[in-house]
Parts: C-alpha cells; structure tokens; sequence
C-alpha cells in the first residue's frame, strides 16, 4: 500500500483546508476507533506548480492530480517537471475539464452579449482540449498514455444558480482578456437564452418541459 503522501499546492489556505477532520480522526483513533486511522505517512508543502519542483529525480511512483491542471499556464514545462520526478515505469494519474466544458452557459453569453454590445469576451475556460491532451503528455516524454472521457449533464433551476455553483468552487474565469465587467442586460439575457436553448426534461411528464423546468450543464 501507499507509505508516505506528499501534498503539494501554492496555496495554504486550500492545502490545510481539512486539517480539522484529519484531526478529529486522530482523536477518534486515539480514542480506540481504529476505522479513521491515518493509513500512511502525509507531508505538506507550500510550492508554487509552475516553478521547478522541490523533489530529486525519480522521487515518487505516483504523482495524482485531481481538477487542478486547467489553471496552470504552462503545463509542458509542469509535466516535464512530474515527468522528472517520477521513477522509472512511475504513473501520472490526473482529471481534469475538456475543451467542450460547460458549452450552454458558453454559447448562451455569447449570444447575449453579441446582441447587446456587439463583441464577444471570454466568459468559461479555457479549458484543454481533450484531443491535444495525447500529444502533450507524449510530447513531454511520458508513455502508453490511456485518455478515458466522462460526460456528465447536471441540471440547473437557471444560469445564475449554475454561476454560483461555479463560483463556490473557485472555479471563475480567470482569463488574462476577460472584460473587467459583464452589465446586467447581458447575463438577464444570457439567463433567458440558456433557459430556452437548454430546457430540462421533466422526467414525470414523459420528457416534455414546462415553466417550472430550468436549464442543464455539461
């Protein structure tokens, strides 16, 4: 099994985010509850992904990334960098949002902004595409690289409380050419195009929509 786990990300704050549940499994622990035992060793560390990383070559055996490579602007040199500290035959294991994320709420504040202003800026993303996502991890000198796709439709009473979902998971739009503000008309429009182009069906009568149906995400 696994004997020691390094966790490594640039912020704190989101590294010592479940400190207080690991601690509290601790003292379950200690209190004769065997079942919440840490089962390996976990270290910590503060780094920024974009620079060289701080571990020798062939370090690790696994290096695991979960939704966390989509905000990194130069991910060749960071898989050159896990590539390294890998050892020999060692796999990288990550998930991470394709290109085609989230479509409906993107092509619905498109449309509304080119009505009302006339231009488009970026609203969602960027996201990978998932056809580059082979060439790249060959490109750095990984091997056999396997890409499986999960496509999964969440559906959402209206465009704003999936905005603020997106937002409660820190994941904005944190593109460099984004517009510094959005008016009003634009995501009241932007909402009314996503409502109409992307209904959810209602399942208890037979797949047809109704008022009360709002609008899904992918």
């Amino acid at each position: 099994g696994i004997r020691k786990l390094v966790q490594l990300d640039s912020s704190s704050e989101m590294l010592h985010r479940d400190d207080m549940f690991r601690e509290l499994s601790a003292g379950q622990a200690g209190n004769g509850d065997k079942t919440n035992s840490s089962v390996c060793e976990t270290y910590k560390l503060v780094a920024e992904e974009e620079q060289p990383l701080p571990f020798p070559d062939g370090t690790f055996d696994l290096v695991i990334s979960s939704m966390a490579f989509h905000w990194i602007n130069d991910l060749p040199r960071l898989l050159t960098e896990i590539k390294r500290t890998l050892k020999p035959d060692g796999c990288l294991l990550f998930a991470l949002p394709g290109g085609n994320t989230l479509p409906e709420l993107r092509s619905s504040l498109i449309l509304a902004e080119l009505e009302r202003t006339g231009g488009v800026s970026t609203h969602v993303g960027p996201y990978m595409d998932i056809s580059d996502v082979g060439s790249l991890l060959t490109g750095t000198g990984f091997r056999l690289p396997t890409i499986d796709v999960d496509e999964i439709q969440i559906g959402y009473p209206n465009m704003m409380v999936l905005m603020e979902h997106l937002g409660r998971m820190g994941e904005g739009n944190a593109s460099v050419n984004r517009r510094d503000r959005v008016g009003l008309g634009t995501f009241l429009g932007g909402a009314c195009i996503y409502r109409e182009l992307y209904p959810v069906e209602n399942p208890d009568k037979g797949g047809e929509n109704d008022e009360s149906d709002g609008g899904c995400a992918s």
